[in-house]
Parts: structure tokens; sequence; C-alpha cells
């Protein structure tokens, strides 16, 4: 066997279990969820075998998630000097190898970020390692050289959800937080426990559906870098979903030290939209899945259910109101201000965020443990 028969096909895990001297550990057949808040390259789980021990060299497990990018699993030998890592990347399959010194990485294969169930299994064949989707070929990695070791002894380092090396040695950089569920798993025929990196584990929706889930217990800080478009004159922000399911603070924004300059919320009990931008106040009655506002250096126009209904604040008493929103925290889900005193954190799925035309992926924001990326339950 080859060292990247036992390196890279550790690929299962499911089923909560007390392990020994009360330590929570985890095996292999409920579903585990990877997007559990923790430092961002920690992984979720992990276990230390004996290669000795590894029998099989057939990995399998299912696989759901609407987040196309994130770390799924990772394992090395040598004490990490030889590794590989299995994440998503634009939603496709991404495999990086490192042994000997000698790097390899390999995208490709079916986009898996489609919310539905996938099967994949991971095999090695000789000098290769095959990724299977769905019993269908995805990806095949050769990797042969002179320098190459051949590894039959010593410890074998499993884990999921992030890495054990420094995120540096990566040579395709990927961000490791991932929104998504896997179950059924059968890890090279092992039997022993993982051992958890978190004190307890967050449960897998049953049925999901795209978007954003705020539970109503906390928000989402978004970087303002994501206002800094080359555009002078305009900056526009959707929201998407069902605004009479919504309750709560949807969005918030406003700049250190000064007082909160925009609130948009949502009453559930009576299926009314607010806006709040200084002193101007906008109600908005209809039903609707989708509100647009434009801010412009004295302006704002407000779009919900399409481009008939809108709503046209000019001038405003804000001068400078889109430089402000550069310079503004953008909050999520909650009214920004010293410990959130006030907010009433939004209950309910948004299904898309935008900027300027372009999705807002919450894994890159700063925000509550219970919030879900890229998933709703159903």
């Amino acid at each position: 066997m080859t060292a990247a028969g036992p390196l890279l096909l550790a690929l299962s895990i499911t089923a909560l279990a007390w392990g020994v001297q009360g330590k929570k550990q985890v095996s292999g057949s409920a579903a585990v969820y990877l997007g559990q808040p923790r430092d961002t390259w920690r992984p979720l789980i992990h276990i230390a075998v004996n290669l000795t021990k590894i029998r099989d060299i057939k990995s399998s497990f299912q696989l759901r998630t609407y987040d196309p990018e994130g770390a799924i699993f990772y394992g090395d030998t040598k004490n990490g000097r030889d590794w590989f890592i299995l994440s998503l990347k634009d939603g496709v399959p991404l495999m990086q190898i490192s042994r000997s010194g000698v790097l390899v990485n390999v995208a490709g294969g079916p986009k898996l970020n489609d919310g539905r169930w996938h099967t994949l299994e991971l095999s090695n064949h000789g000098h290769f390692v095959i990724l299977d989707v769905d019993g269908s070929r995805g990806l095949v990695v050769g990797l042969q050289s002179d320098t190459i070791e051949e590894v039959i002894s010593g410890s074998l380092r499993l884990a999921l959800g992030g890495i054990l090396i420094p995120k540096e040695s990566l040579f395709v950089k990927f961000e490791p937080q991932m929104d998504a569920c896997v179950r059924e798993g059968s890890w090279l025929n092992l039997s022993i426990p993982w051992e958890m990196d978190v004190d307890e584990l967050r449960p897998c929706y049953q049925t999901i559906r795209p978007g954003s889930f705020f539970p109503g217990n906390g928000l989402a800080i978004v970087n303002a870098s994501v206002l800094q478009t080359d555009l002078e004159r305009s900056v526009t922000i959707e929201f998407w979903g069902d605004f009479t399911k919504m309750d709560g603070t949807i969005f918030s924004i406003g700049t250190p030290g000064h007082a909160l300059t925009l609130a948009l919320s949502a009453n559930n009990n009576t299926k009314k939209v607010t806006l709040l931008l200084g002193g101007h106040l906008v109600i908005l009655k209809e039903n609707f899945k989708r509100l647009e506002m434009t801010f412009g250096s004295d302006s704002l126009e407000v779009r919900h259910g399409g481009h008939e209904a809108k709503e046209i604040l000019s001038p405003l008493k804000h001068a400078g109101l889109l430089n402000k929103l550069r310079e503004s925290h953008i909050a999520i889900g909650g009214l920004l201000g010293e410990d959130n005193v006030g907010s009433r954190f939004l209950t309910g799925c948004l299904e898309k965020v935008r900027v300027q035309g372009k999705d807002v992926d919450l894994d890159r924001a700063v925000k509550h443990w219970s919030i879900s990326s890229h998933s709703c339950p159903m």
C-alpha cells in the first residue's frame, strides 16, 4: 500500500457517542454538521490511528450542501509532512496532495452544492487516487516520483472540517468554513471513535433550501469592503426572501462612534416592513419577496416586489450618504450598537443578500454561531 492509500481514504463520520473518561466522541452513523463555528481552520473532529491497523483502502460518505466552498476532509502522515485535503471550490471537488515535497492539486467533476445528498467514494489504485461521485468517475489523481517514500508504519491523522497544518502550506487557497452535512460514512473499515474539537455537535437540518437562516439569536457583521466598488454614483443592496415570514431586524448600518444610520425590520404580526433612516420612516405593506435599496450621495431609492413599486427619499438629511455607507459597519439580522442593546434579532430565511449584483457570502462575515450561511430549514 502506498502512502496515498491510507492518507486519502478516511472520509466518513456520523453518530454521537460518549467516549471513555467522559470525553465526547463521534463514530459512524448519524449526520454531522460541518459548519459549526470554531477557529477558522480548526477541524470539527479528528482521529489518529496506526497505519498497520488499516486494512481497507476505500472510504465513502454522503455530503449535502448549498455552500460552494469549504474544507471537507484532511489526512496526513509523518506528523504533517505528507498530507491530503479534499474540499469544494466553486462547487466542485478540489484535491490537494503533498508527498515528499511533491505538490499536486486537481479540481473537477460535477458541482455538488445543489442541496442534494451525494455519495462520494475515495479509493486508491497503485499511484492513483480516484474520487467517484454518485457511482460515476469524478476525479483521478496520479502521483509518482523517485523522491516519494513508501509509508507502511507510523501514525495516520484524520480530520473533518479543517486542517492540521499551517494554512500557508496550501497552494490553492480557499475559504474553510462550510455550511454542509456529512452522513453514512465508512472510513477505511475503522470502528474506533473520533474525538470532538468542540464541546457539543450541532445537528443537521432534516431538509433544507437555499438561503441564510437566522433563528433569532444573533447577527452577522459584514466587512465594509463589499461596498468598495468602482461605481461612484450609487450602491445597490438587495434582500430576497418571503418578508411576511420574517420577524425582527433585517439590516442596519452605522459608522463607529455615531448613532445608527439605517435600520430595516419586519414584523410577522402586522406583515409590514419598516425602514428608518434618520428622520425618514417608510412603511411597506405589500407582500413581496425582493427588496432593493439604491444609495446615492444624498438619496435612497427603495424598490420592492418588482420595479413598479418604489419609494424615493431625496434630498436626505444625511449629506454624503454614499460615502458614509462605504465607511459603515453593516449588520444583517440585528441592530448595530454597543452589546446589541435593543436588537430584535431576525427570525427567518434570507434567500439572497446582494451588493452591486454579487451575492454576499456570510461565511466571510463575523456572525453568531446559530446562523447558517447557505441553508434554511424547510
